[in-house]
């Protein structure tokens, strides 16, 4: 396991998070990606230094806690430019990444389908083409551990030009995926079947909340962005509505641009969703913050005004529960859950359903008994709330999926309107 000492760089005009909580999230990019945190250097500064980013005071710190502490990797919270990373290289004579390169090689980790492994080296690729110039031509150093996973299969010493090649390759690749993306949607739309994307903080346990809702078997573990590859799958609301529930990458604060721009694929599952499921982790004490945060990665993805249920996951950790009335008041169209013990989920479902309703009507229908074939399909896609018999047809009063009412309309007249 290797040994990470953080450089936490805490500059006074930059807002946003506290720097505790950036220094603790940062550790945990580091655990998930099986290193080890031994210490933490907050390093303070107006302005950035040019050679090494931080002051050359805090570079001489480093040093001393590099050679004292037997540490492996030195990672920044704040991007590096190569020069500076190569000085700091030089000085502290340990491997230096830096926030964006660690989330890098956790994606790398963690993507399994051809489509995210596409995303991943994009993002390595954009990432690293502004660091090559004038400089050396490695895409990935010698050896293994945290940073070290360079795009592709193989280690290769490449120009500019032939990064440049192999971006617009995937860019054109990757448009493939976007356009089979739309052609589904379009399906979808024309059978006006609604989707549903559930959003999230990383973490926050929306594949769990996946697999209770529609049996997917997705894999769901205790980490940062344990799942890259978006899966939708089938959900069946209480009133027989078919809908796609579908689960999409973590955000995180400060979620780097080439990911976001690496993966506009993933996301248009998002822009084009007809609601939005934001899923929070209840039980964090910062929860707030991290809502906060996945707002803004919408917000820079360009969402349209989408209709959003605030779910709070994980009340089972809670040992209070009280002051869940409080919030509820406090953020419209929300719902406390959890997904691993099954708590609130008819709720939620109920929620759904509301706001999906526009995609049902009402009918009121005679049907003959020999076309009993449309009383089954009303029962299976719809929900009935009036049903008699009389010798020749049967009267039915349900709430139906839209495309189902037109489909019966065009046989029976309806009653009423």
């Amino acid at each position: 396991m290797e040994k990470v000492l953080l450089a936490v760089v805490d500059s006074r005009k930059r807002g946003g998070w506290p720097i505790e909580e950036i220094a603790e999230e940062l550790g945990r990019l580091v655990v998930s990606c099986g290193g080890e945190v031994v210490g933490t250097v907050i390093c303070r500064l107006d302005k950035p230094t040019p050679n090494y980013l931080i002051t050359k005071g805090k570079v001489e710190e480093l040093c001393e806690r590099c050679a004292t502490e037997d540490i492996d990797t030195v990672i920044f919270s704040h991007d590096l430019k190569g020069n500076q990373q190569r000085n700091l290289e030089e000085v502290l004579k340990k491997k230096t990444i830096d926030r964006t390169q660690l989330i890098l090689d956790i994606f790398a980790k963690h993507a399994k389908s051809q489509e995210g492994k596409m995303q991943v080296e994009l993002a390595q690729l954009e990432y690293l083409l502004p660091r090559l110039v004038g400089h050396g031509v490695e895409l990935s150093r010698l050896g293994g551990g945290i940073g070290t996973l360079g795009p592709g299969e193989t280690k290769l010493e490449v120009d500019r030009r032939r990064i440049s090649q192999r971006i617009d390759k995937l860019r054109k690749s990757l448009e493939g995926v976007s356009q089979s993306r739309q052609l589904k949607r379009k399906k979808r739309k024309e059978l006006k079947v609604p989707s549903v994307s559930m959003v999230g903080y990383t973490n926050a346990g929306k594949s769990t909340l996946l697999n209770a809702l529609t049996n997917a078997e997705q894999p769901a573990r205790d980490g940062l962005f344990t799942t890259l590859d978006p899966l939708s799958r089938q959900l069946v609301l209480p009133n027989h509505q078919k809908i796609v529930l579908c689960d999409t990458v973590g955000f995180m604060y400060e979620l780097p641009h080439h990911l976001i721009e690496s993966f506009k694929a993933t996301f248009e599952e998002v822009l084009e969703a007809d609601l939005l499921l934001h899923v929070l982790d209840v039980s964090n004490p910062k929860f707030r913050h991290l809502n906060d945060a996945v707002l803004g990665v919408l917000k820079e993805i360009g969402t349209n005004g989408q209709k959003v249920i605030t779910v709070f996951n994980k009340i089972d950790k809670l040992k209070d529960k009280i002051w869940l009335k409080d919030l509820l008041e406090s953020f419209p169209n929300s719902v406390c859950i959890s997904a691993l013990t099954g708590e609130n989920m008819p709720s939620l479902l109920q929620r759904i359903q509301d706001f999906l309703s526009h995609a049902f009507t009402k009918i009121d229908i005679k049907i003959p008994l020999s076309r009993m074939d449309l009383v089954a399909m009303i029962h299976k896609e719809g929900q009935i709330h009036k049903k008699e018999y009389s010798d020749e047809e049967i009267h039915i009063v349900a709430s139906v999926p839209i495309k189902i009412a037109e489909k019966l309309k065009n046989q029976f007249p309806f009653l009423s309107e």
